[in-house]
């Protein structure tokens, strides 16, 4: 070493890597943390009784019973999460979805079951209708487009539908224009003025949903959903979509899908101050799994590095498939 690096040296008294020398000071500064109590777990409800079939897309990921579904609740309880996302797999499907609202159908049935043998975890289901129309499409279709008005219809009854079930949260996530004020007038004139909403608001025309189309049985059976979702390109859109669920009174507002939109997730959270949802949709998951099956990567090191990314991007909630693993690692 010459005398000029050793005089550097000497001088250099602020060593950022001090704080980064062993697992127990790198937890003790840590600036993000993940809690199972802030994952929400997807899961898919489907007719019969006994029914555990995994996805082929989505390796841990399976259509459950509803008797299936209420273990799978107790699982994930037992673990530290309290909140799962509902979504309903009939065996019935028709142009208009009117499965969706219908009371005993598997997503109102698992509400009544969950809250019969866990009270304390919070039930939120998805309101669309593209699992229960036979075109696939988030709405009705009227001379071959997807028609706003009507839909909003269908999405208001399903709501309340999942409301008298006992929901603690209805999640639209069509896209149509002006469905939350319309399903928020609809809960407080039938006397379900405590059941939130939590606004698919930033939803984007995403390649990530394909895993979940095979799960849900939901792929569009012509065109695609560039005309209601939204396009990748725009973020400034993003605010405006977000600002006007929260005027038709949304309670929580969420951006999907959560890894490729970081920078919309956070201009959501710093502009609006809103409990804000991210999730990590299908795609993402399935991403990670076929690396990890592959050995391209650690998995319970990119899962939680992804979780973290979302959360220090501004998200309160994470809706993830990986919310059981994720706990578990984190215990």
């Amino acid at each position: 070493m010459n005398p000029t690096q050793s005089q550097a040296t000497l001088k250099l008294t602020r060593r950022m890597r001090r704080l980064r020398r062993t697992d127990a000071m790198r937890a003790l500064v840590r600036e993000t943390r993940l809690s199972p109590d802030m994952f929400m777990l997807p899961l898919f409800v489907c007719e019969g009784r006994g029914v555990r079939r995994e996805v082929s897309s989505m390796p841990g990921v399976f259509n459950l019973s509803v008797d299936e579904t209420v273990k799978e609740v107790e699982g994930a309880r037992s673990e530290g999460i309290r909140s799962v996302l509902l979504f309903g797999l009939p065996d019935h499907k028709d142009g208009v979805g009117s499965a969706s609202y219908d009371p005993n159908a598997p997503v109102q049935s698992a509400v009544r079951a969950i809250k019969s043998a866990v009270p304390d975890v919070l039930v939120a289901t998805d309101v669309c209708l593209c699992e229960y129309t036979d075109h696939g499409h988030c709405g009705v279709i009227i001379d071959n487009e997807v028609s706003n008005d009507p839909t909003v219809e269908q999405l208001v009854r399903a709501a309340v539908s999942h409301a008298a079930a006992g929901a603690d949260v209805v999640a639209p996530s069509d896209m149509m224009d002006g469905r939350v004020g319309a399903i928020r007038q609809a809960l407080d004139e039938r006397g379900f003025e405590n059941t939130a909403v939590m606004a698919y608001a930033a939803k984007y025309w995403s390649a990530f949903y394909g895993p979940f189309r095979e799960a849900a049985d939901s792929a569009p059976k012509f065109g695609d959903r560039a005309s209601y979702q939204m396009d990748p390109a725009n973020g400034d859109e993003a605010l405006r979509e977000v600002a006007q669920d929260i005027e038709e009174g949304a309670d929580i507002v969420m951006v999907k899908p959560a890894l490729p939109y970081l920078d919309v997730l956070t201009r959501v959270k710093m502009e609006f101050g809103y409990p804000t949802a991210a999730y990590q949709v299908s795609g993402e998951y399935s991403m990670l799994k076929a690396a990890a099956r592959n050995g391209w990567l650690d998995e319970k090191r990119a899962m939680l590095e992804c979780l973290t990314a979302i959360r220090r991007a501004g998200a309160d909630i994470i809706i993830t498939y990986y919310a059981r693993e994720a706990a578990r690692a984190i215990a």
